[in-house]
C-alpha cells in the first residue's frame, strides 16, 4: 500500500497524505487537486475505490425526513419534474420510524454513484447535530443542496422560506380580525426554522400589539410536527386563553381544529387557526384552512438549478437564498370573540 500511495502521489504531483485523504474521502482538498489523484489512479492502472468512481450523469438523490406530511411529497414532486427536465432521474430516498437514517440513506445514494444530492429538512435543520457529515459528504466529491434550515458550519447553497416573515404574516392577519391572544403552535426548539419563526413571533407581537417578550412567552408551545401534536400543542393554549393560534405546519393546524372542537368551540367563531406550507388538499378541510403558503414550486426549481450548477463544475454560492411566503386566507379565522370566558370542559364524545 506504501508503495502505491507513493506511485499515486509522484503521479499527480502531491504528498502521499494528500492520497490518502482523497481515497478515504476526507474533507480539506479541493477539488482541482482531487481530480488531480484520480487522473493518477487511472493512468496507473489502479481501480477507484467505489464510492469515487464516475458519478452517474443520470441520477440525482432527494432525501426527506417522511412522506406522510404532504409537503414533502409536494416537494419531491416539483423537483422530480425539474430533473426530469433537464435529463435527470430523481431517487427518493425517505426515511420511516425503525427504518434507515439520514446518514443510512445518504451513504446508498453515494454508493450508487449520484451525481449529487437534494436533502428536505434534513439533519442540517437540526441545531444539535454534528455538521461534520456534510463535510465528509463533500469530502467525497458528492455536490449536495439543503432545503428548510441552515447552519454556517456547511459550505453548500441553502434554499429557506422566509419563517420570520411567516409568522408576521400570520399575527398581523389575526391581530387585524382583532385577536390579542395569539398562540404559536411549533416543533422541537433545537430546529432552525422553530427558532426563527419564534423570532418572528416575538418581534411580530411586540411591533403588532405592543406585548413585550415576557408577555409573548406564555403563548409559545412546542410539540411535534404532526396533527397530534398540534392537537397536544392548541390544547394547551386554548387553556391558556389563547383565541388564535399560528401553527407551523398544516398537519399541527388540523390537529389544533380538532383540539378546538373536543371542547366544544367553534373554528373560527371561538378560535382562528392558521397553518404553514398550504400543502395540497388543504384548501377544502372544514373549514378551508387559513395558513401561509411555502413557495415550495420556487423553491424547488432554485434547489435543482443549484445543485446542477455545482454538478456541471460552477458551483453555487454557499449561501441561503430566502424565498418570501405568502398568506393564504380561507374560512379557519375570523374576527375575535366577544368575551374570554368560553372554554367549557372537554367533550368526551372525541
Amino acid at each position: 500500500m506504501t508503495a502505491r500511495l507513493a506511485d499515486i502521489a509522484a503521479q499527480a504531483g502531491v504528498s502521499e497524505a494528500t492520497v490518502s485523504r482523497v481515497l478515504n474521502g476526507k474533507p480539506g482538498v479541493s477539488a482541482t487537486t482531487r481530480q488531480s489523484v484520480l487522473a493518477a489512479l487511472d493512468v496507473l492502472g489502479y481501480e477507484r475505490p467505489v464510492r469515487l468512481r464516475q458519478r452517474s450523469a443520470g441520477l440525482v438523490g432527494l432525501i426527506t425526513p417522511e412522506l406522510e406530511n404532504p409537503i414533502f411529497p409536494a416537494f419531491a414532486q416539483v423537483i422530480g419534474q425539474a430533473l426530469t427536465r433537464q435529463g435527470y432521474t430523481p431517487v427518493l430516498a425517505t426515511q420511516t420510524p425503525g427504518g434507515s437514517t439520514e446518514d443510512e440513506l445518504t451513504e446508498m445514494l453515494v454508493d450508487r454513484g449520484v451525481a449529487g444530492i437534494i436533502f428536505v429538512s434534513g439533519l442540517h435543520a437540526d441545531t444539535s447535530a454534528d455538521m461534520q457529515r456534510y463535510e465528509q459528504l463533500r469530502g467525497q466529491g458528492v455536490p449536495f443542496v439543503l432545503i428548510n434550515g441552515f447552519s454556517d458550519k456547511v459550505q453548500a447553497p441553502f434554499i429557506s422560506p422566509d419563517d420570520r416573515a411567516a409568522v408576521d404574516l400570520a399575527v398581523t392577519h389575526l391581530s387585524a380580525l382583532g385577536h390579542r391572544r395569539i398562540g404559536l403552535a411549533l416543533g422541537p426548539k433545537r430546529f432552525v426554522p422553530v427558532q426563527r419563526k419564534i423570532e418572528g413571533f416575538v418581534r411580530s407581537m411586540q411591533e403588532r400589539l405592543q406585548l413585550g417578550p415576557a408577555e409573548a412567552e406564555p403563548f409559545i408551545q412546542h410539540s411535534l410536527y404532526t396533527l397530534e401534536g398540534g392537537q397536544a400543542a392548541a390544547g394547551a393554549l386554548i387553556e391558556r386563553g389563547a383565541t388564535a393560534i399560528v401553527c407551523a405546519s398544516d398537519m399541527m393546524a388540523l390537529g389544533a381544529i380538532r383540539a378546538a372542537r373536543q371542547r366544544g368551540l367553534d373554528v373560527p367563531g371561538d378560535v382562528s387557526v392558521v397553518g404553514f406550507d398550504d400543502s395540497p388538499l388543504i384548501a377544502f378541510t372544514d373549514p378551508p384552512l387559513t395558513t401561509i403558503r411555502q413557495p415550495v414550486t420556487a423553491m424547488g426549481q432554485a434547489a435543482v438549478r443549484a445543485l446542477l450548477e455545482e454538478v456541471g463544475g460552477t458551483p453555487a454560492p454557499h449561501s441561503e437564498f430566502v424565498f418570501h411566503p405568502e398568506l393564504v386566507v380561507r374560512g379557519s379565522t375570523a374576527s375575535a370573540p366577544r368575551t374570554t370566558a368560553r372554554i367549557p370542559k372537554p367533550s368526551r364524545a372525541h
